[in-house]
């Protein structure tokens, strides 16, 4: 059977609700808007995600043409106009210290609120170089441009939960931009190497070490227990955590849809 994209998804907000595609640009950083905004903490400027604030898997930005629709529980709709250069604000992503260009007094009312807590909102600023050596570009995303996981490991995993006595999980808690059908067996993704899509290239960067995002609903920003993590931490364990999806870098700039063959160039 022919490996073919499933989903395509972007989440323009670094740790908000994802965006369905069904084509997409690729430029050095992964898809066009991918974690090109985020929200940081307003005192040291570090970055707020869903480990410690699920709520934010519901607030829901859509890009629109001069910025964003941002909308959330109990609060009224929030135009963003996008400011692409201006002030800019120190950040911290895990371990890389950089800077944010900051989107206003306006923005970071809107989303303290949003979030119960003082934070900025600020967005990639156009000079950005940020990478880690043979490993690519990437925006404000945790280390890599672009993540891929496959319906095959999914239904793999769910099948073991299942035999846990436990509900299975979406796909969408491992917050994927490429989704894969066709590949009969789980985890295949971790093998390739190098991948072209539509008329993008992708290499391998590393297999993806999980945080505890994966055990956050999507749908209602809540914990919903211990699963997925409990499953993977069976047979899928690694140094640091436990694995699901492969990471990947952009070897070549391109365009890539729902539907597009996927040709592996090369495997491990």
């Amino acid at each position: 059977m022919t490996a073919v994209v499933h989903g395509l998804f972007v989440h323009s907000i670094k740790g908000c609700t994802a965006t369905a595609l069904t084509t997409s640009a690729v430029v050095e950083t992964g898809l066009v808007h991918d974690r090109d905004f985020m929200l940081v903490d307003a005192v040291d400027g570090h970055f707020i995600s869903q480990r410690k604030l699920p709520a934010m898997a519901v607030i829901t930005p859509t890009v629109v043409d001069e910025g964003l629709l941002v909308t959330a529980p109990g609060l009224e709709d929030y135009e963003h106009k996008t400011r692409f250069d201006g002030e800019r604000l120190p950040v911290k992503v895990h371990w890389w210290d950089g800077q944010g260009v900051d989107q206003g007094d306006e923005a970071a009312e809107w989303f303290s609120e949003a979030l119960g807590r003082a934070c900025r909102f600020v967005r990639v600023p156009p000079d950005l170089d940020r990478g880690l050596e043979g490993e690519g570009k990437v925006g404000f995303a945790d280390a890599h441009a672009l993540l891929m996981t496959s319906l095959a490991s999914l239904d793999g995993l769910n099948e073991r939960i299942l035999q846990r006595g436990a509900d299975p999980i979406p796909m969408n808690r491992f917050r994927p931009n490429v989704v894969v059908t066709g590949w009969p067996e789980p985890h295949t993704e971790d093998r390739v190497r190098g991948v072209t899509i539509g008329t993008a290239s992708f290499g391998y960067a590393r297999i993806c070490v999980r945080c505890v995002v994966p055990t956050v609903d999507q749908d209602t920003g809540q914990k919903a227990g211990h699963e997925p993590t409990r499953t993977l931490a069976d047979y899928r364990r690694a140094e640091g955590g436990v694995t699901f999806g492969m990471k990947a870098m952009v070897l070549h700039h391109g365009t890539l849809s729902v539907g597009d063959e996927l040709h592996v160039t090369a495997w491990a």
